[in-house]
């Protein structure tokens, strides 16, 4: 498995535009600058690839780095720096399976999977959207995949872990979420 952050910075990017809190004027400082959440995982057995979250950065993530574009995409919640990105699939892809969460969030009365379907209504005939039961592996291109609930309010989120199941690599990740986990997530993720 071989494993690509394609973004590791904030909501708005490291630095934010107009911050001076300790990280963003420490980044500035240094030359650093991290664009929004993005994973690229590579299955170096089958030569397949999966996305997770799609950045608004998505074109400048895969334009700076050398990892050929995703077979399926995993989406782990709505906010917009984890989900805006998927817009590009209009002009990049013929067709697009995309896994996400099938849990209604109270706040928001549907799914991730809910929202992507009608967000991106457009794209209807560019992506396939699976429903994913949170805590239920499913498999993608010979890795199992689990999303695991974690603590991330005012929405429901979720992290993910990535096996393979042929060499035991595993990636445990979540884009955002407080120390607030659950303990059967973090077994999951462990």
């Amino acid at each position: 498995m071989r494993v690509t952050l394609l973004g590791t910075g904030d909501t708005t990017g490291t630095p934010t535009v107009g911050c001076d809190c300790d990280t963003c004027t420490a980044a500035r400082e240094r030359g650093v600058s991290r664009s929004r959440f993005s994973v690229h995982v590579e299955n170096e057995r089958t030569g397949e690839a999966l996305l997770v979250d799609f950045s608004p950065d998505f074109r400048s993530q895969f334009l700076d780095n050398d990892v050929p574009l995703p077979d399926a995409g995993v989406v782990t919640h709505i906010h917009f720096d984890h989900l805006d990105g998927l817009g590009n699939v209009y002009r990049v892809f013929d067709g697009l399976p995309v896994h996400a969460p099938n849990e209604t969030d109270p706040a928001t009365d549907e799914s991730v999977a809910a929202t992507i379907r009608r967000k991106y209504d457009y794209l209807e005939d560019r992506i396939g959207v699976h429903a994913r039961t949170p805590l239920e592996p499913f498999e993608a291109y010979g890795l199992e995949l689990t999303f695991v609930p974690v603590d991330h309010p005012p929405l429901r989120c979720y992290g993910l872990a990535v096996e393979d199941p042929e060499t035991g690599a595993k990636l445990s990740l979540s884009g955002d979420t407080s120390y607030d986990v659950p303990e059967r997530s973090r077994a999951v993720l462990a």
